[in-house]
């Protein structure tokens, strides 16, 4: 039954909405919902062309079927939402939609078919007939036969615009192809204006206007516009207003460290939609959206341009840098950025132009993405997860030389051919950030390039009741002494006395011939 009063069931448990994209479904079988419509009569209100970028499975494609009813003016629907007073019922507009959101768009051509078949289809359920060849010129011609026939106005809707792309960035003529069909696709958008009422395109990647939207230009981008930045996902009052009867049992706090955390400038973050839904099935915490589709594509870019995974929690990026990706060149911070791996953490004024601090959003995408890139590294998933639980029982009981030899075995297990493969393997940096990737892939609570007034501590560690200080250097062939001196002659112990917890120095150096642990020196205060 329809879910005709605000208040109705509050108390009461819904049908799981999960993997569920059909508003009428949702509403009709009394799911959980989470009101997005005051948004939709914020953007008819505002505007007309529009184009969001999110990560995958936040709700995209639930927001832009409940547009489509929205603008088909099927009314019971919405009763009691926030828009059901503000629209007017008795306009239906015509909806054309196209999805892209299925389909092998790495074989060459196959794009072009997928949207004739879509064409096709259109045309067929509005009784359309066309003859043209071009796709652009159908979809042109479907525009002014709907609006002419119904004397209204067209709604055009774009779902996952840029998985033909995405799905072909490992074949790069391909998805160059397919980027230029999609440009001269999209520019119908502009050059049918007059016979469009709305129109609405989201996706995963924000690709440059020269490189897809040079044909576009009209399209208002609210990806990073402040008062959007919750339309898609669950905010903390969502979570309590409308999930009240799963939250019983659960730790709020530990739901809010796994999953909550994403940001695009709003007041506030917002949790990833999926992971909740999945959490209340399950009742058990794991990383449920992570483990749906991570590309080996951003495991291998990430370790072939030589990216540290302690730099991962503390990137700076421009709003120029963000939107850097197209086929030719993807900038690694605007990758992780529009793909949901990191988040904006705070702005930066500089100059006159902003930057943005970015860092993980979450428990769950810090330790799974170092998790794959530990398992990338040493290509055996089983040894990884046994270093990792072995890791977690030697810090338990503080057995530190046990702990060394670990470390030893880490980077042992890493393919010789991987090191003289990639010039990274030769500097500080790779090697503090295995430590640190298997630090991260047992969720510990990390902070790295700690500032105090004496300099940057280059890793801490709290778990267990305990502070583990770390200082990493590379030296030629033995130990040097130097990491440990360094801990102590600066003090960076000092920021973490008053905690009132035991503190352990531990200077880790790395021997550059052998490519290994050289020395291992722990000091207890």
């Amino acid at each position: 039954m329809l879910q005709m009063e605000p208040g109705a069931g509050r108390t009461a448990k819904r049908k799981l909405p999960i993997g569920i994209q059909t508003f009428r479904t949702i509403r009709e079988e009394n799911c959980y919902y989470v009101d997005k419509t005051a948004y939709m009569a914020r953007l008819v209100a505002e505007g007309k062309h529009y184009f969001l970028s999110r990560p995958r499975r936040f709700g995209k494609s639930l927001f832009l079927d409940t547009l489509k009813e929205l603008f088909e003016g099927n009314e019971p629907l919405f009763k009691g939402l926030a828009i059901h007073e503000r629209w007017d019922w008795s306009v239906r507009h015509p909806v054309l939609r196209l999805d892209f959101s299925s389909g092998n768009f790495r074989e060459p051509s196959y794009l072009h078919k997928d949207v004739m078949a879509q064409l096709d289809a259109m045309e067929s359920e509005s009784a359309v007939t066309a003859s043209y060849d071009t796709a652009p010129a159908r979809l042109r011609h479907l525009l002014k036969a709907l609006h002419q026939r119904t004397g209204q106005r067209v709604a055009v809707l774009v779902d996952e615009y840029d998985k033909p792309i995405l799905d072909a960035l490992e074949v790069p003529e391909v998805a160059r192809a397919n980027r230029d069909y999609l440009r001269g696709l999209y520019s119908t958008i502009k050059f049918g204006d007059a016979h469009i009422a709305f129109s609405f395109l989201t996706g995963v990647s924000k690709f440059s206007k020269v490189s897809l939207f040079s044909g576009l230009n009209n399209l208002i981008d609210i990806t990073l516009e402040p008062h959007y930045s919750a339309i898609c996902g669950y905010t903390e009052a969502d979570l309590d207003a409308v999930f009240a009867p799963e939250l019983l049992g659960l730790d709020r706090n530990e739901i809010r460290t796994w999953y909550n955390g994403y940001n695009w400038l709003g007041e506030e973050a917002v949790y990833n939609p999926f992971d909740v839904l999945l959490l209340f099935r399950r009742r058990a915490f794991a990383a449920y959206w992570f483990e749906t589709g991570t590309p080996t594509f951003l495991i291998e870019m990430l370790l072939t341009r030589g990216v540290s995974a302690l730099a991962l929690d503390d990137l700076l990026g421009s709003d120029e840098l963000l939107s850097a990706f197209d086929v030719d060149h993807i900038a690694t911070e605007a990758l992780l950025f529009q793909t949901g791996y990191l988040t904006i953490r705070r702005t930066e004024l500089r100059g006159g132009e902003i930057y943005y601090r970015l860092g993980y959003p979450n428990r769950e995408v810090q330790q799974s993405l170092n998790k794959s890139l530990l398992n990338h590294l040493t290509g055996n998933l089983a040894r990884r997860a046994e270093h990792s639980a072995r890791l977690y029982d030697l810090l338990l009981v503080n057995d530190f030389d046990s702990l060394k030899m670990l470390f030893e075995a880490f980077f042992a297990s890493i393919p010789y051919q991987w090191h003289t493969n990639n010039e990274i393997a030769n500097y500080e940096g790779y090697y503090a950030s295995v430590f640190y990737s298997y630090f991260a892939s047992l969720g510990l609570t990390i902070t790295v390039e700690d500032s105090s007034q004496a300099g940057r501590l280059d890793m801490a560690v709290l778990f267990n009741g305990n502070v583990y200080l770390f200082e990493f250097k590379v030296v030629e062939r033995v130990s040097a002494g130097t990491a440990l001196g360094q801990l102590k002659e600066r003090d960076y112990a000092a920021k973490y006395r008053g905690r009132g917890e035991p503190i352990y120095l531990i200077g880790v150096e790395f021997s550059r011939e052998t490519r290994n642990v050289a020395a291992f020196e722990v000091e207890g205060m």
